[in-house]
């Protein structure tokens, strides 16, 4: 028995069937429109979409995740139904939102987080599994949703998380949704592990960011996927709205951030902090990008170097075919630390990942949100990335619908 194929216990049920009486039904438009969003800048009023059903995969991505509220209004807006949804992470949430009719609840409070709010939110722990315990946001998080059990949704839904001891994935397909949610979203080493009848619970994107096969069995007219892990032509994350807080707010943040220091014994504590705190304005810059931007002064300056020193440059040279000798980079400088470096460690993985399971399962309607859109904890950009998925996905519809012709991995 596989944990993908058959999971039992710790809300896992067996694999999903065909959608039940009712399974059709749907949260009303109205309930998915809240009015902390930017307008919509999609030109269609007609409902393109004529009832046809959809099975929906929500892929994981951290912040970039809020996307997946743009794309599911603008499914609404032009008439299609969806019937079943499997989520990962951050789509986990999304999706186990929509599905418990709780978007507009969940909307109009993540769209009036600002950056410090979000700080706030983050339980810090100082045990050696995980930085933040999620315990605060996870409170929230069930007043919302209360006490719905996955069984009892109108759509069919689907949580993926990972199994650390049994090495596979699960699949929460009744039980406490709250639960499957709390599982989902527990990325490694910075949430705390959810532990469940015998099993250690982490985030799904260990080893399916994008779960499509979960929606197979819907027998939907048309798959879908939202993946948050694309790439893009313009290397420009959204900007920091941000964090001009004014001298009130910067003096609460510097008081709670002394205070979380002052208890921090381990060294990614207080680094999570720093790269969640960061006031520097950056430009907009990626880690990736000052990375590079760094790479290529170096490059640039021994260049400069060898050329007014032919002697210096053979040296250079020489040094260089070393084996134990390597470029050097002031990470501190750059404001990039272990945190930034994991957080590009699981998205490197979990971009491979995605590639694999669209060859072996391709839907029939790829969205890709770029990755360098927002960092992966940019929580108070809610507004931006919500608008972001609406003019993914009615770019991606506007050609689907118009060429019957699917957007593939680098195409939007």
């Amino acid at each position: 028995m596989s944990g993908k194929d058959e999971p039992k216990g710790g809300g896992s049920g067996q694999p999903m069937t065909s959608p039940r009486d009712g399974a059709s039904a749907v949260v009303e438009s109205s309930q998915l429109s809240p009015a902390s969003a930017p307008a919509s800048t999609d030109t269609h009023s007609a409902q393109t979409g004529k009832g046809k059903t959809v099975a929906l995969t929500l892929g994981s991505g951290g912040a970039r995740g809020y996307a997946h509220i743009g794309a599911i209004e603008v499914l609404q807006e032009r008439g299609y139904n969806i019937v079943a949804i499997s989520g990962c992470s951050m789509g986990a949430l999304i999706g186990g939102m929509y599905a418990a009719g709780k978007m507009k609840d969940y909307k109009d409070w993540v769209t009036g987080l600002g950056q410090f709010d979000v700080l706030k939110l983050l339980d810090v722990t100082f045990t050696s599994v995980g930085a933040i315990r999620g315990d605060k946001v996870f409170s929230i998080v069930r007043d919302i949703l209360g006490d719905t059990r996955i069984e009892d949704l109108p759509i069919a839904y689907t949580a993926v998380a990972t199994d650390l001891l049994a090495h596979k994935e699960i699949w929460f397909q009744e039980g406490p949704l709250d639960r499957a949610i709390r599982a989902s979203i527990a990325i490694p080493s910075v949430v705390t592990p959810l532990v469940l009848d015998g099993r250690v619970l982490v985030d799904g994107a260990l080893l399916n960011p994008l779960p499509i096969i979960p929606t197979i069995s819907a027998h939907a007219d048309l798959i879908m996927a939202v993946n948050l892990s694309g790439e893009d032509e313009l290397p420009r994350r959204i900007p920091d709205a941000a964090f001009t807080v004014d001298d009130d707010n910067a003096s609460d943040m510097d008081e709670w951030v002394d205070a979380i220091r002052d208890k921090a014994s381990r060294w990614f504590d207080w680094d999570t902090l720093k790269s969640l705190t960061s006031r520097k304005i950056d430009g907009g810059e990626s880690p990736e990008e000052k990375i590079s931007r760094e790479m290529a002064k170096k490059a640039h300056e021994k260049e400069k170097k060898a050329r007014r020193d032919e002697a210096a440059r053979v040296e250079q040279e020489h040094r260089a075919s070393k084996k134990d000798d390597h470029e050097t980079i002031d990470w501190d400088k750059l404001g990039i630390g272990k945190f930034d470096v994991m957080n590009l460690t699981i998205e490197t993985m979990q971009s491979a990942l995605v590639q694999y399971k669209i060859a072996g399962y391709p839907p029939d309607l790829l969205i890709n949100i770029p990755k360098n859109a927002s960092r992966s904890y940019d929580y108070h950009k809610a507004p931006e990335l919500i608008q972001l998925g609406r003019q993914r996905m009615a770019a991606a519809l506007d050609r689907f619908e118009a060429s019957r012709s699917s957007s593939g991995p680098l195409a939007l």
